[in-house]
């Protein structure tokens, strides 16, 4: 019913900047919030940060200041601009929104297949 495609991730030095992309498509009559997760290897699922549908955010400590959720509600695509990178930002991103079906015949989170991004030098 609906699918969230990320992309943008890589490799990057650390220091640098990777945007990340997450485009939500199928029986969507609108879209809530909308989040950034990320899962390091053996580490539990974090959120990152969110955006509401009014653009309200919110970031985790460890984010602020260095990056950057936006969202283009016309083609139901949320952004995260990562900047200044670090090694310990290395982990798979998921991006995770708050969906009403079409028709509104019922409401759900989903969750893309996630992207990763590593950190190295």
């Amino acid at each position: 019913q609906v699918q969230l495609v990320e992309s943008g991730g890589g490799l990057v030095q650390p220091g640098g900047s990777l945007r990340l992309s997450c485009a939500a498509s199928g029986s969507i009559f609108s879209i809530n919030d909308i989040a950034w997760y990320r899962q390091a290897r053996g580490k539990e699922r974090e959120s990152v940060a969110t955006i509401t549908n009014g653009g309200s955010t919110n970031y985790a400590d460890s984010v602020k200041g260095r990056f950057t959720i936006s969202r283009d509600n016309g083609k139901n695509t949320v952004y995260l601009q990562m900047n200044s990178l670090k090694a310990e930002d290395t982990a798979v991103y998921y991006c995770a929104a708050d969906v009403i079906l079409a028709s509104l015949r019922g409401a759900g989170r989903y969750w893309g297949q996630g992207t990763q991004v590593t950190v190295s030098s």
